[in-house]
């Protein structure tokens, strides 16, 4: 996808199966940063909100919950909220190397959802959103499906809000790109107890 004036928000949400500090979700918690720093060195990555409180980068206003947290017996949930050049980055991060290393073992450290992994969105190039907007997006994902408002991998939608076809093409390449800069992520990851 040629430049657009767009960038690509993520916003994903789980409920973890245990307290934090649980043995059960320590691998979670392990690839957390390797994730995070694969990221950073991925082919179209722009930025990703920090939390309050925490190391990092700055949080993108106050982290909010989806709903679905309630009633689960937990104060908050593994999320994200990042930005992304386009579909085919994102996608080519997500799916492959050690991002896809650690969704292998999703359904083991969060609870089965009935409510979608993550919300896709566009926002103008330069503008960062907050916590309270991709929440709203990700909650209106789950009541109304897919629409250029908030949308996902299998139904995505370009910047017009257009239906749009992922270039399979440039998601190989990209993907091939990302592996060389991850090896040495990967093979950590691949050490550590799920």
């Amino acid at each position: 996808m040629a430049s657009t004036g767009f960038h690509l928000a993520i916003h994903n949400f789980g409920i973890h199966v245990a307290d934090y500090g649980d043995p059960a979700i320590e691998g979670f918690f392990k690839r957390e940063p390797l994730n995070f720093e694969a990221a950073t060195r991925a082919s179209g990555f722009i930025g990703r909100s920090g939390y309050v409180g925490e190391p990092g980068p700055e949080s993108w206003g106050k982290q909010v919950f989806p709903r679905f947290l309630k009633g689960s017996g937990r104060e908050a949930g593994p999320s994200s909220l990042s930005l992304w050049q386009d579909i085919e980055s994102l996608m080519a991060f997500s799916y492959a190397g050690i991002h896809a290393e650690a969704l292998k073992h999703a359904r083991r450290w969060n609870v089965e959802q009935a409510w979608p992994p993550l919300v896709l969105f566009w926002v103008e190039a330069g503008r960062r959103p907050e916590w309270f907007e991709a929440v709203e997006r990700f909650e209106h994902l789950a009541d109304h499906g897919a629409s250029p408002f908030a949308f996902t991998f299998k139904q995505p939608f370009d910047p017009s809000g257009q239906p749009y076809v992922i270039d399979r093409g440039r998601l190989k390449a990209l993907v091939a790109g990302n592996a060389e800069g991850q090896a040495d992520l990967l093979a950590q990851a691949k050490l550590m107890a799920p």
